[in-house]
């Protein structure tokens, strides 16, 4: 039988013979506690701890936080109100760009910067996970689906646009939280060639939780994609809207033979500071989407569902 043959960003593979090429990559998901801190500098010596660790001691090609982890900073600040203090927090995004652009080059990284609170210039608030590039550039890429504590409590407005991002190493999205129980959202970034889907999430509740790591895995099984994820831990008393938090990091993938037999390549221990690490075969993905035992993505009943979003090639935006 003739090797099967196909090709990725213009580069050739040929699966099933001794010579294929590697493909694989690592990640990292840090499992952060929030905790009270006194200032800027003492949260930035958290992060780059975890960011050296990972980037030095383990040689990871992605680095993901998770949502709203920065939060943190306002419990060095005054007690307010919760919609006053998530804008006090949007006043940091430079200080907060400047330490991740800075971290991604001197460990030659790529660093999913969880989330952060973003003023527009429309006076509006965006939740946005920004991904940092080892020459220190980054993309932004904003929350779509806002939920109602989001609305309610910090006053925040959804975006529009969903990324596609070229990376050396894999083709990449971010979803942020709620955005993954959307199943169309991954959908469309996984009909632009996806191979990793990152998804940090904030969550306060086991059932929180549940929700959106149920929905990670069953975007992993239908995509045929790996979905990477990561929640922040502990409390922070002093911090309106934000006092507890329910996480546990994991990497899903799809559930067949190339993969974990429970579709979970690695996981934390739940509600403890945690750095995750795992290795992923982007091959394998392929393998599974060509002669796996179901084949979602080429089983699908295009001439039934259509899902109509604009595209525009040249910046590789979606907008809906």
């Amino acid at each position: 039988m003739e090797p099967r043959k196909f090709e990725i960003g213009g580069e050739k593979y040929l699966l099933g013979t001794p010579g294929e090429q590697d493909r694989k990559v690592r990640v990292a998901c840090v499992q952060y506690q929030m905790r009270k801190i006194a200032d800027f500098d003492e949260f930035a010596a958290q992060v780059r701890y975890f960011v050296e660790t990972a980037g030095l001691d383990y040689g990871v090609d992605y680095v993901l936080f998770p949502e709203f982890f920065s939060v943190q900073l306002l419990s060095g600040m005054e007690s307010v109100p919760a919609e006053e203090g998530i804008r006090k927090l949007a006043e940091l995004a430079p200080e907060f760009r400047e330490l991740m652009s800075s971290l991604a080059r001197d460990f030659q990284t790529h660093i999913i910067a969880g989330s952060h609170p973003v003023l527009k210039d429309d006076g509006s608030l965006q939740n946005e996970s920004m991904l940092f590039r080892p020459d220190g550039t980054f993309v932004s890429q904003p929350k779509l689906h806002i939920t109602p504590w989001e609305k309610s409590c910090w006053g925040i407005s959804g975006g529009n646009q969903l990324h596609v991002i070229e990376t050396p190493k894999a083709k990449i999205g971010i979803l942020i939280c709620y955005d993954v129980e959307f199943p169309e959202a991954a959908r469309y970034l996984a009909d632009q060639g996806i191979e990793i889907l990152f998804v940090p999430y904030c969550t306060d509740n086991r059932q929180g939780y549940l929700r959106v790591t149920k929905c990670a895995a069953a975007r992993a099984i239908e995509n045929q994609i790996y979905v990477v994820t990561a929640g922040v831990v502990g409390n922070l008393p002093n911090v309106a809207a934000m006092n507890v938090h329910y996480g546990q990091a994991a990497v899903f993938t799809p559930c067949d033979f190339e993969f974990a037999r429970d579709g979970i390549q690695a996981e934390a221990d739940p509600n403890v500071e945690a750095l995750l690490v795992a290795d992923l075969d982007i091959l394998d993905l392929y393998r599974s989407r060509e002669a796996g035992s179901v084949t979602p993505l080429m089983d699908r009943r295009t001439d039934l569902f259509e899902l109509r979003v604009h595209c525009d090639a040249s910046t590789r935006e979606g907008d809906f």
